[in-house]
C-alpha cells in the first residue's frame, strides 16, 4: 500500500495537505501513450468529466474555470483550482460532503508518450469513516480515473488535443 512517504517528490502540496496530515493518501500513475498536452486538454477539460470521470454526474463551470462545482456520487463538491501550468502540472482542492481535498497531477514527456502521476491527499470525518470501513477506496478511484484518462488520451486524435 502507498504511504505518505512514497509521495513524488515534485508534488506542491498547499499548507495543511501534506500525505503525513491525510486521512486518506493515494497514488496511482501510468505512461499514457500520447502527447502531454493530450491528456492535460482531458482534465482541464472539467465540463466533460461527467462523460468519463467515475462517480461525477455533473460539473458546472463559468468562462473561467478556475472554479466549480462537482457532483460525485451524489455529493457536491466546490473545486478550487491552486496549480495551473499547462501540459504539466495541474493541482485542485475541494471541499464538500464532509472532506476537504487536494489532487496533483504531474505530466512529464517520456519516449513513446506521457508519464501521468496522480496523488490525493482527503481529510474529514467523512474520510476517516470511509478509511475504515474500505481502506482502498481512494487507490481505487484514483486508478478508474488515471485508466480512463489513458484509454481517452490514447484514442484521441494526433494532435488534435483531446
Amino acid at each position: 500500500m502507498v504511504g505518505a512517504s512514497d509521495s513524488h517528490p515534485d508534488i506542491h502540496w498547499p499548507s495543511g495537505f501534506s500525505p503525513d496530515q491525510a486521512h486518506s493518501f493515494c497514488q496511482a500513475q501510468a505512461v499514457v501513450h500520447a502527447p502531454p498536452a493530450t491528456a492535460f486538454a482531458l482534465l482541464t477539460d472539467v465540463t466533460r468529466w461527467p462523460e468519463w470521470v467515475p462517480g461525477v454526474t455533473e460539473v458546472r463551470a463559468g468562462p473561467l474555470v478556475r472554479t466549480f462545482e462537482v457532483w460525485f456520487h451524489g455529493h457536491r463538491f466546490e473545486i478550487f483550482v491552486g496549480e495551473h501550468v499547462p501540459h504539466r502540472r495541474l493541482g485542485w482542492s475541494g471541499i464538500g460532503a464532509g472532506v476537504q481535498l487536494y489532487q496533483a497531477w504531474l505530466l512529464t514527456a517520456v519516449a513513446g508518450g506521457t508519464h501521468v502521476v496522480t496523488e490525493n491527499v482527503v481529510r474529514g470525518p467523512a474520510a476517516k469513516a470511509l478509511g475504515a470501513l474500505s481502506p482502498l477506496w481512494a487507490q481505487r478511484l484514483d486508478a478508474l480515473w488515471l485508466a480512463q484518462l489513458k484509454r481517452l488520451s490514447e484514442s484521441a486524435p494526433a494532435g488534435g488535443g483531446a
